[in-house]
């Protein structure tokens, strides 16, 4: 029996699944040459694939140079003067064989290299902690200065530090403050110690292990710096497989988010100094948070991506709502944008 080439698809039609075949490794690796192929290739079969993106990148381009120049030990902010360098038949296998892994085990390009980068600074990333992506490190770095006093604060804590990222820019932002990171996962805080080891700060920041603010009983911050678990529910089922690879617990945030927000707020207080600020992210649960916390009095701290991800509380502004006392009590809501 003749085989037929299938009919081409009509003009404005769907396009027949069988002209939508993307080639595998073998074949692009006899048939690319350069960077710029390769970078073209891995967009391709990202997008095929269907990865989700989020963990430090949002579209397949930027995981693509990512995770390219990583694999070819090339500077990360270097893309340009490489492009169209050609690359050996290894150095071809290793780039298809990484973006080959990337789709089908749906896994963090940070777990996979073992490394991310967060505002020009490189972590190590595991699946110990989550992939460094908060919103607090662009913080730290501009709109949370106007809150602040001239000469900064003399003590700070980040709480649910994972794997210490924000603590490193703390110590970084504040070199005259002392700088507590605390969290309940002891694989995490060992993840935070290598992280303060590669920017030589181990000896200044004090990793505490245990429950929220239980490891720093009787001690006392004007900043308390805060990325907690505050995914609901709901938004925990649709999570797509790169989200699952990362640690369940440093994500569910309960039924609706604010299971943990609600005890960070109330027990707040007894750990700020008077005037003492709490920076809390929430992510996309501003609606959640407002509904927890309906007499609060607080400021969204706006950031690039977001202006309502971010939430700034003065240690006075939780005590006159009477969170410490009755967490998540009361009525009508005033709020301030930063």
């Amino acid at each position: 029996m003749a085989l037929r080439k299938p009919p081409a698809p009509e003009l404005g039609g769907p396009v027949p699944p069988t002209v939508r075949l993307v080639p595998g490794p073998l074949q692009a690796a006899r048939e690319l040459l350069t960077i710029r192929d390769c970078l073209r290739y891995a967009c391709t079969r990202f997008e095929a694939a269907g990865i989700a993106y989020g963990q430090g990148t949002d579209n397949a381009w930027d995981e693509a140079v990512w995770l390219l120049l990583w694999c070819l030990h090339l500077p990360p902010d270097r893309l340009e003067p490489f492009l169209d360098a050609r690359l050996t038949t290894r150095e071809r296998r290793l780039v298809l064989e990484l973006i080959d892994r990337r789709c089908r085990e749906r896994v963090p390009t940070a777990y996979l290299i073992g490394e991310a980068w967060l505002r020009g600074l490189r972590f190590r990333a595991d699946p110990r902690a989550l992939v460094p992506r908060s919103l607090i490190a662009e913080a730290l770095e501009e709109s949370l200065n106007d809150w602040l006093p001239p000469e900064g604060p003399s003590a700070v804590l980040d709480l649910c530090t994972g794997g210490g990222s924000i603590a490193v820019f703390a110590a970084l932002r504040f070199p005259e403050a002392s700088i507590d990171a605390a969290d309940l996962s002891g694989d995490a805080l060992s993840l935070a110690a290598e992280n303060l080891e590669l920017y030589g700060l181990a000896g200044r920041v004090d990793l505490l292990k245990g429950d929220l603010f239980a490891p720093a009983a009787g001690r006392r911050y004007d900043l308390v710096l805060c990325n907690p678990p505050y995914v609901n529910a709901q938004s925990m089922d649709s999570l797509p497989p790169e989200f699952l690879a990362e640690p369940g617990g440093a994500l569910a945030g309960g039924e609706d988010g604010m299971d943990l927000v609600r005890r960070i707020v109330a027990a707040a207080p007894g750990h700020l100094n008077p005037g003492g600020l709490l920076l809390l992210e929430i992510g996309h649960e501003a609606a959640h948070f407002e509904a927890a916390f309906p007499t609060l009095e607080f400021a969204w701290l706006p950031v690039t991506a977001s202006e309502d991800q971010l939430v700034l509380v003065s240690r006075e502004q939780i005590e006159s709502a009477g969170i410490a006392a009755q967490p998540g009590s009361g009525s009508a809501a005033r709020r301030r944008r930063g």
